[in-house]
């Protein structure tokens, strides 16, 4: 049996391995545009592999803004079923392991590095395949090996053409669709939600949350092309608000469409913050219902109450606030703007943030400029993250205070120091990468 330093040396030099071939994540826009997205090299190597992704069945996930909170939901619902439930997610926050789960419970470094070793001869029979293509081949591997009764895979990026979409899923999902990504996905909603909709497969099963007109459309005609039932959150699956705190929040799914008009409300209760996860909470359990797989209402209602979905909305300290999340995209920033008026109502917010180069920086200021007193640029270790002198000219036209603090746990430091004085909001947002940055300073000062 190996040493602790044995194992996280094969990890690392695992990882090395991986990150050694082409990860899209890392490279720029204009190399993104250029860069040769197709599904033959994950064929190729499944087949090699003996294809263990058909093994159990699948939720697929999809979509722009909620596709991580409603897979992490699926999968907690599915585990407090009896179900050895499989996580695939991207990207990680604070570890590489957290993108392939079980059971709540991320692949070992050991396992992830002996499941590298595994498919090295394959690997090097296939020409210019990526590290996401790996990674996903590791976690389809790792869910036959651990012997799951389902598993829910996020969708990379995209969707027609992600790694994931091998697959053949019980239901496709596709949750809140915005603008991201333009350069490789299109400039039109209509654009984005045709690469989104390419998961969905002939006969099986669609859900959707609910979506602006022009990417609704899309979804439609394809699941009628493909002979799909479709299910759309808020017309064939109704759900209310209920009330909320920082301890979380209720929703009553009202009534299936399909079923009988005197069918009682279900209630739920999710510890995730934030009018948005009502939207995603009821998209997860209008999934749950179409996938077939038989998940108990008393199940769904402990696996919501129990999910874990760190950075989104979360709160780390109440007094002064400490909050974190994801937001990286004009969208997902007026949905934490109304996130901030719902739980700290007119207190101001000190933001720590960080950007990719291919974010619409500007537009997500304006959402919050009316909560923030000051903003901190930072930069994460990332090869796209952009220059903290980019940011702060931004921020400057913005009309908000800001100034430049590196490295990230400097910026929460420097945060911090002036929350005290006044009672702000420490808030970090605008790149996942910054925000995981932050959450593993803060597990260093709290």
């Amino acid at each position: 049996m190996l040493s602790l330093m044995d194992t996280e040396t094969a990890y690392n030099k695992a990882l090395d391995y991986l990150y050694s071939f082409v990860d899209y994540s890392l490279k720029h826009t204009d190399e993104l545009v250029k860069a040769e997205f197709n599904l033959d090299r994950m064929f190729a190597l499944m087949d090699m592999l003996g294809n263990p992704q058909d093994a159990y069945p699948i939720i697929h996930v999809a979509g722009t803004k909620g596709k991580g909170s409603v897979a992490a939901l699926c999968a907690s619902a599915l585990h407090a079923a009896g179900y050895r439930a499989g996580l695939y997610i991207s990207p990680h926050l604070q570890d590489f392991c957290e993108r392939i789960q079980v059971n709540d419970k991320p692949i070992s470094h050991g396992e992830l590095a002996a499941l590298v070793g595994e498919i090295k001869p394959a690997v090097a029979k296939i020409p210019f395949i990526t590290t996401f293509e790996l990674t996903t081949a590791l976690g389809f591997l790792y869910f036959a090996r651990r012997g799951v009764d389902a598993a829910v895979i996020e969708v990379g990026l995209g969707g027609r053409l992600d790694a994931t979409n091998i697959i053949m899923p019980r239901v496709s999902v596709i949750t809140s669709l915005s603008y991201d990504h333009m350069a490789v996905l299109g400039n039109t909603l209509a654009q984005i939600a045709g690469e989104k909709a390419g998961i969905i497969k002939e006969g099986v099963p669609v859900v959707s949350s609910p979506q602006k007109e022009e990417a609704l459309a899309v979804i439609q005609k394809v699941a009628a092309e493909r002979n799909c039932p479709l299910t759309l959150v808020g017309r064939d699956v109704l759900f209310n608000a209920g009330e909320h705190s920082l301890d979380g929040q209720s929703l009553a799914i009202n009534n299936l469409r399909s079923a009988i008009s005197n069918q009682k409300s279900v209630i739920l209760r999710i510890p995730l913050l934030g009018a948005f996860q009502v939207v995603n909470a009821a998209t997860a359990y209008a999934v749950l219902k179409a996938s077939g797989l038989n998940v108990p209402e008393a199940a769904i209602r402990k696996g919501f109450a129990e999910v874990k979905w760190p950075a989104r909305f979360e709160v780390l300290r109440r007094e002064p606030p400490v909050v974190l999340d994801s937001a990286h995209n004009v969208d997902s920033a007026q949905k934490l703007r109304q996130a901030l008026d719902d739980y700290f109502p007119g207190r101001p917010a000190i933001l720590i943030f960080g950007a990719s180069e291919d974010k619409n920086v500007a537009g997500m200021f304006a959402e919050w400029k009316s909560r923030l007193s000051r903003i901190l640029v930072t930069k994460a270790d990332h090869p796209r993250a952009l220059e903290p002198e980019q940011l702060l000219g931004l921020a400057q036209q913005a009309g908000v205070p800001a100034e430049a603090v590196t490295p990230v746990e400097s910026a929460l430091a420097r945060a911090l120091e002036l929350s005290v004085k006044d009672g702000s909001i420490v808030l970090s947002a605008g790149s996942m990468f910054v925000t995981a940055e932050v959450r593993t300073a803060w597990q260093k000062v709290k």
